[in-house]
C-alpha cells in the first residue's frame, strides 16, 4: 500500500460530511454548525447555506442548482445560483428516522437513505431504504431492505447505483432504469461478516468494516470511509481492500471524495469520536487532503 501524507485544508468544523467537488471549489455539510459551506483549494471558507435543521447530503443538478438534505425534518431542498432555496421534495412519508446522505445523477434523478432506526439513541437495528426523486421533485421508495444505506455513488456511464450499507459493511449495486428507478440488486462489496442484529452495541461489535461516505475513481474503485477501524479504504469490486489511508491520531474520517483540478485530490471529512457528545463543543472537525495516483469518476 502505497505511503500518504495528509495535508490541512481547513479546521473549525464540528462534523463535515457530504464533500463535493464542484465549479472549482469544494462543498461540505457541517451537521452540527447546521450550514453548508464551500471552500477554496487555499482553505478560503464561505457560507453558503444556513439551515434550521442539520443538513447531509448533497448533489448538483443539470442547470448547476445545488440539491441538500434537512436531515432532521426529512426534506430536500434546491438553491439556485442566485441564492433562492425552494422545497424540491418532502420524503417525510417514506422515513424511519434521519434522512441521510444522497447523490444526483446528470439527468438530475436523486437517490437519498434514511436511517432506519436512530443509532444515536442506541436502539435496535432495524433496515431502511433509499428513495428515488425525479428532477421535478416526485418521489418513490426505489428499494428497501437495506442496512443504514449511506454513501452512494452513481458510475461513470451513470447506469449502476452503488450504496454503501453502513452498518453492514457493504456495498449493493442496482442498474439505474430510463425512468430512474432500479432493477434487482446484485452485492458489489461484502466487507464485514453478517451484522449481529440484536441490538445497536451487538451490531457495532460484531462489524469488521463500518463503512460511510464514498466516491469512485476512474479505475472502477471506491474509496471509502471506514469508522470501525479509523481509516478511509480503497475497495476493488468484489471486496479487496487495496490501500488504506489512516486517519491522525485521536481521530476518524467520516466521509471522502475526489476532486481538484486533475481530479486526484482526496478530501477527507476528519473529526474525534463517533457519537454526538465527541463532535460538540471543541470546533475540532477538519478538512485533509491526500494526493492519489488515480482520478474521481461517476457521481458525486
Amino acid at each position: 500500500m502505497a505511503d500518504h501524507v495528509l495535508t490541512t485544508l481547513a479546521t473549525g468544523g464540528a462534523y463535515f460530511e457530504a464533500p463535493r467537488w464542484h465549479d472549482g471549489r469544494w462543498w461540505v455539510s457541517d451537521l452540527y454548525r447546521k450550514g453548508i459551506y464551500t471552500y477554496t483549494t487555499a482553505g478560503e471558507e464561505e457560507q453558503i447555506v444556513a439551515l434550521e435543521h442539520q443538513p447531509s447530503g448533497l448533489g448538483f443538478m443539470p442547470d448547476g442548482s445545488l440539491l441538500y438534505v434537512s436531515q432532521e425534518d426529512q426534506r430536500i431542498y434546491r438553491r439556485a445560483d442566485d441564492g433562492t432555496v425552494t422545497l424540491h421534495a418532502d420524503l417525510s412519508e417514506h422515513c424511519v428516522g434521519d434522512l441521510n446522505d444522497l447523490v444526483v445523477d446528470e439527468r438530475g434523478y436523486a437517490y437519498a437513505g434514511y436511517f432506519g432506526f436512530n443509532p444515536f439513541a442506541a436502539e435496535k437495528p432495524a433496515k431502511a431504504g433509499v428513495i428515488g426523486v425525479d428532477p421535478r421533485g416526485g418521489h418513490r421508495l426505489a428499494a428497501d431492505d437495506l442496512l443504514f444505506p449511506n454513501g452512494s455513488v452513481i458510475t461513470a456511464d451513470g447506469r449502476t447505483l452503488i450504496v454503501g450499507e453502513g452498518m453492514a459493511g457493504a456495498y449493493t449495486a442496482f442498474p439505474i432504469e430510463d425512468d430512474g428507478s432500479l432493477g434487482p440488486r446484485r452485492t458489489w462489496a461484502a466487507l464485514s461478516k453478517a451484522p449481529d442484529m440484536a441490538s445497536f452495541q451487538a451490531l457495532l461489535t460484531s462489524l469488521d468494516v463500518l463503512v460511510d461516505g464514498c466516491c469512485l475513481d476512474a479505475e472502477g474503485m471506491l474509496w471509502s470511509a471506514d469508522v470501525q477501524n479509523a481509516r478511509v479504504i480503497r475497495v476493488r469490486e468484489g471486496g479487496d481492500i487495496v490501500d488504506e489511508i489512516k486517519a491522525p491520531e485521536g481521530h476518524n474520517i467520516f466521509a471522502c471524495m475526489l476532486g481538484g483540478h486533475d481530479g486526484r485530490t482526496l478530501l477527507l471529512c476528519v473529526a474525534p469520536g463517533l457519537v454526538d457528545n465527541d463532535r460538540l463543543g471543541g470546533l475540532a472537525a477538519t478538512l485533509q487532503t491526500v494526493q492519489v495516483a488515480v482520478p474521481g469518476a461517476g457521481r458525486p
